[in-house]
């Protein structure tokens, strides 16, 4: 039977359990810019030299936990570890992103595409178990258990096809969005194929010890309303349909993030996820009023916000906290609310300034529980 929990204020939170303050976590809170992270990267040798193994996943993982109080670890992988090993051929050039050497560009390649073999994914859920392990530890009154809850993850089907027929980065799409207008069929088929992939990838992640999970719908908000609904809302749906939702006698959490997905939020809130994350061009407030609380939501500082002075962080983190408000109704239910970022940390951001964000997330929420009685 896995270590109890000693943190569980961040799985409390995505299921609008009561918590004596807002948890907090960093999406890619481990990454360039913490130096430890760095040192070790250049020990691995490359990236996927860093993430295909479980030793160095699991140190990175656990770098930005020793650094701050922060209320979630989150595996460190990539999104393009599933196309990876549907034989795509990824590769990262330095200072280019990631590139496929097999692009799906006809019907030949689409249709030779599959569901990968989980076992290749091997390395992925030896790490989620190895950084399980290592996060049990010991709290000031002697009790044993988990730190904090490992959060797993993966892209969502239309944003892994994105980069599978681009066959890397875009600026502009042009390459899928002309086969989506010109031949949705073949889209169809291998956002078929991604939304089996991505749920057969979760629940092994799962299986292997992930607490909760996240998809990553980065690049949805490229999307016309109507494209968005059938190419990227209904298979993250499948995939939410697939999923494994209970693990060692407790709920699994599942996270929607769609960049730029504010207009559509009703609809991404209505496909069963129990958190749904959001953007700093939404109002937290305004987004709470248009769900009524029947999920959960994550969000949604700025991270630009954090190349300023630490005075100026915790005031913008207390802006956003305020604009969520308590989360005890007065009809007597919660919302939940999760703290993070609109978007991933940039490289540039400077550790301390973290520090003041993760303290001022604690210390500003506990006053406004204490204030609202």
């Amino acid at each position: 039977m896995p270590a109890p929990l000693l943190n569980d204020t961040f799985l409390r939170a995505c299921l609008r359990e009561p918590t004596a303050y807002t948890p907090v976590w960093l999406m890619r809170q481990a990454g360039r810019y913490l130096p430890e992270y760095r040192t070790t990267r250049a020990r691995a040798g490359s990236f996927m030299g860093l993430a295909t193994s479980p030793a160095y996943a699991t140190e990175v993982t656990l770098q930005p936990l020793e650094r701050w109080p922060l209320d979630a670890a989150i595996l460190f992988s990539d999104i393009l570890t599933v196309p990876d090993a549907m034989g795509l051929g990824l590769s990262f050039a330095e200072g280019e992103g990631p590139r496929f050497a097999h692009p799906l560009r006809d019907e030949q390649a689409v249709a030779r595409l599959a569901v990968p073999d989980m076992e290749l994914l091997r390395y992925v859920f030896d790490a989620v178990a190895s950084i399980r392990r290592a996060l049990v530890g010991t709290d000031a009154q002697g009790r044993s258990g988990g730190r904090v809850p490992l959060i797993g993850f993966a892209g969502s089907p239309w944003t892994l096809a994105c980069y599978m027929v681009e066959g890397g980065s875009s600026a502009d799409y042009h390459v899928v969005k002309t086969m989506l207008y010109a031949r949705p069929d073949l889209l169809e088929r291998i956002l078929d194929i991604n939304a089996q992939a991505v749920a057969a990838y979760l629940n092994a992640q799962i299986d292997a010890g992930a607490q909760a999970v996240m998809i990553f719908d980065s690049w949805g908000g490229v999307l016309a309303e109507r494209a968005f609904q059938r190419f990227s809302l209904e298979p993250m749906r499948r995939v939410l349909q697939q999923l494994r939702r209970e693990a060692d006698g407790r709920r699994v959490p599942c996270i929607v993030f769609t960049k730029g997905g504010g207009n559509w939020l009703e609809a991404i809130a209505g496909i069963g996820a129990d958190v749904v994350g959001l953007d700093w061009t939404c109002s937290l407030g305004a987004a709470r009023r248009r769900v009524d609380d029947r999920v959960a939501l994550q969000g949604n500082l700025d991270p630009a916000v954090l190349f300023a002075p630490p005075a100026a962080v915790q005031a913008q983190a207390a802006a956003v906290l305020d604009d969520f408000g308590p989360p005890a109704r007065a009809d007597g239910r919660h919302g939940g609310h999760v703290f993070n970022l609109g978007h991933g940390i940039s490289q540039h951001t400077p550790p301390e300034h973290v520090a003041a964000l993760v303290a001022a997330v604690h210390a500003h929420s506990r006053r406004l529980r204490l204030a609202a009685g």
